[in-house]
């Protein structure tokens, strides 16, 4: 029986279909595992701006993949995991605490119309058939009286719950659902597969789509390195046209990158460097 690893569980949060982590403790997990994604969030005191940005974390679907073939994303019913156990547990207490804010807010709706009916009796004090009337709808209100959940106010975490760095912080954004399936999981075998292959060998990667390519790929963290490919995935018995290969060779010229053909084999992923050495 393959031993499970001892290694942290990744909560990932799906927002239509986008994969995301919203846990300081996850970012730093994913990160300290070669894994870069994209910040998505303002800052809270900062909000207006978008040079510097915050949680939650985008990842790539080949990011969240490879998170699930290493066993480091929360599966949703995981019970041979210590972590998966705990996110059953979080999503409950969620849930239990929702339907405990539904009951009270409930009673202070209730409360609130009978105020109203109470004011107005008191304005019509003067007509006993009124009073008689106002009097019997306020009998009424307690049997019939009904509040639907569409009307719940929720209250949305913030800076101040749920979201600090500190350790005992409340996990408030954890998803009830983490990761999904690997049926349900986006992207193509073919990009998945270099991926894997160049993360295997110490690279990290992160989307290239305003370079015309799949992945950019970094000799160490992108904090501290500029990407020095330019990955492009194709199937291996893929033909390109010759126009698109100077094209691509060009850009990755302009931009002081080397373009990378990455083809999947039986065996290997095959490389194939294109660099732009001017017209002849």
């Amino acid at each position: 029986m393959e031993a499970r690893p001892s290694s942290p569980v990744v909560g990932v949060s799906l927002c239509d279909s986008a994969p995301l982590l919203w846990r300081v403790q996850d970012l730093r997990v994913v990160r300290s595992r070669g894994l870069v994604g994209a910040l998505l969030g303002s800052l809270p005191r900062t909000p207006r701006q978008n040079v510097r940005l915050g949680r939650p974390l985008l990842l790539l679907p080949e990011e969240e993949r490879l998170l699930t073939d290493r066993h480091a994303a929360a599966a949703p019913g995981d019970q041979q995991d210590g972590g998966g156990v705990e996110l059953d547990l979080q999503v409950q207490q969620h849930q239990e605490d929702q339907q405990r804010s539904y009951e009270e807010q409930k009673v202070l709706a209730l409360e609130d119309r009978k105020s109203a009916l109470l004011r107005a009796m008191t304005s019509h004090t003067g007509s006993g058939a009124g009073d008689e009337a106002l009097q019997g709808r306020l009998e009424a209100l307690d049997r019939s009286f009904t509040f639907p959940s569409s009307a719940l106010a929720v209250q949305l975490s913030t800076a101040r719950a749920g979201l600090s760095y500190c350790p005992e912080a409340q996990d408030f954004l954890r998803a009830d659902r983490p990761i999904r399936g690997r049926a349900e999981q986006s992207g193509d075998t073919t990009r998945y597969q270099v991926f894997r292959d160049l993360r295997g060998r110490g690279f990290y990667l992160t989307s290239a789509g305003k370079f015309g390519g799949d992945f950019l790929v970094y000799p160490g963290d992108p904090l501290r390195f500029h990407a020095h490919f330019i990955a492009v995935c194709l199937s291996l018995h893929a033909s390109v046209c010759l126009l698109d290969v100077l094209a691509a060779a060009r850009l990755g010229s302009n931009v002081k990158k080397t373009v990378l053909f990455c083809s999947p084999g039986p065996d290997r992923v095959l490389y194939t460097s294109v660099q732009w050495s001017g017209m002849v």
